[in-house]
C-alpha cells in the first residue's frame, strides 16, 4: 500500500494511465484527455481551494498504531478531502464515460489509492469517501468538454 499511495502522488498513476489508453487509437486518446482534465480540475479545486478552508489536521499516526511499515511521508497540507481520491477518482470517473471498458478497472485503481491513504495513515476514510464525491462531481461536471472527438482524417 506505501508503494501505491507513493505511485498516486502527482497523478502518477493517471498519467500511466493515460498514456495506455493513447495506445488505443483515438477513442482511448479522447478518454485519456477527458480523464486527465477531470483530474486535473479536482486536484486543483481539492489543492488550491479546499484544502486551505479547510481544518480538519490530518491523523495522529502514533495514537491510532499505525505501524511504522506502512507509513509514507505526512503531507503538510490539510486532511480533508482527500486529493489522491480525488483525481484518481475523476480520472477514472472522465476516461470511463469516453470508454466503458475501463471504467471498471480504473474505478479499482481509484479505490485502491483511497484505500492506501487511509491504510498509511495520512487521511481517516471520510476525507477519501469526500474526496471520492468530489472526483466524481467534478468528472461529471467536465464532461468531455475538456476532450473534442479527434478530427476526422481529410
Amino acid at each position: 500500500m506505501r508503494q501505491l499511495s507513493r505511485a498516486a502522488d502527482h497523478s502518477k498513476l493517471s498519467l500511466a494511465a493515460a498514456a495506455l489508453l493513447a495506445l488505443r487509437g483515438p477513442h482511448g486518446r479522447r478518454a485519456a484527455r477527458c480523464g486527465l482534465c477531470a483530474a486535473g480540475v479536482a486536484a486543483a479545486l481539492v489543492n488550491a481551494v479546499l484544502k486551505p478552508l479547510g481544518r480538519r489536521a490530518r491523523p495522529d499516526r502514533a495514537a491510532a498504531r499505525v505501524p511504522f511499515a506502512r507509513r509514507v511521508r505526512m503531507p503538510s497540507s490539510r486532511a480533508f478531502p482527500s486529493g489522491h481520491t480525488a483525481a484518481a477518482v475523476a480520472f477514472a470517473a472522465g476516461a470511463g464515460n469516453v470508454l466503458p471498458a475501463v471504467r471498471a478497472p480504473l474505478y479499482a485503481l481509484a479505490a485502491a489509492v483511497g484505500y492506501s491513504r487511509v491504510h498509511t495513515g495520512v487521511h481517516y476514510p471520510g476525507d477519501v469517501l469526500a474526496g471520492a464525491a468530489l472526483g466524481r462531481a467534478v468528472a461529471a461536471a467536465t464532461g468531455t468538454r475538456c476532450a473534442p472527438p479527434d478530427a476526422a482524417p481529410e
